[in-house]
């Protein structure tokens, strides 16, 4: 039996462990993970940047990878508790966002502010318990190459959005859009996409 295993199907070493890198009733790791762990199991590319404010809540038994030349901004919050984080290369992640994986992002994206892309759910199935007491539910969010995301822009899980697309600001998006879109709206539909046989952005709605 491996230890990660170990410590998975016993309860009690299990809280213990969890106790060790989060602070109770918190979802920020502690500071000896942030130091001494994080920096050797998550990935930063070459020529990235995490801006000094942003709050970087990631733990080590998630992935958390930025890309080369990849940018985080000011006031924005990552955590990979309850899945991945992965971002591309050449990316902006913009002031005052809020990621929440699992969540994938491709190179050449851009974030506006004020984006919410979460992949998490609270589960909300009984009367019986607080909706925190409930536990969680995870779709993957994945944002393809080339894509801009207007500000405040809300990404819900499940939700892929396709190559070189534009997110208009304010957009609540509650399904997959496909590749050379403009999305608009709440919930948000597809106002034009490129058509490859005619060269020409053609509107849908």
């Amino acid at each position: 039996m491996s230890f990660v295993t170990a410590i998975k199907s016993n309860p009690t070493l299990k809280r213990l462990t969890h106790w060790s890198i989060l602070i109770p009733n918190q979802a920020r790791p502690r500071l000896w993970i942030k130091w001494f762990v994080n920096p050797f199991v998550h990935h930063r590319g070459k020529n990235s940047c995490i801006r000094r404010r942003t709050r970087l809540d990631v733990v080590p038994w998630s992935k958390f990878s930025l890309g080369d030349a990849s940018t985080i901004e000011d006031f924005s919050a990552v955590n990979n508790g309850v899945g991945d984080v992965i971002i591309g290369n050449r990316t902006r992640i913009g002031l005052s966002n809020t990621i929440i994986g699992p969540v994938t992002i491709g190179d050449d994206v851009r974030l506006a502010q004020n984006v919410v892309l979460s992949g998490l759910n609270h589960n909300y199935e009984g009367i019986e318990s607080p909706i925190h007491e409930q536990g969680v539910s995870t779709k993957p969010i994945v944002i393809e190459s080339e894509s801009w995301i207007g500000a405040n822009v809300v990404i819900v899980p499940g939700v892929t959005i396709g190559k070189h697309s534009i997110v208009a600001a304010g957009s609540v998006v509650t399904k997959s859009m496909p590749p050379y879109s403009v999305i608009v709206g709440n919930p948000a539909k597809v106002l034009k996409q490129y058509n490859p046989e005619t060269q020409l952005w053609e509107k849908t709605i």
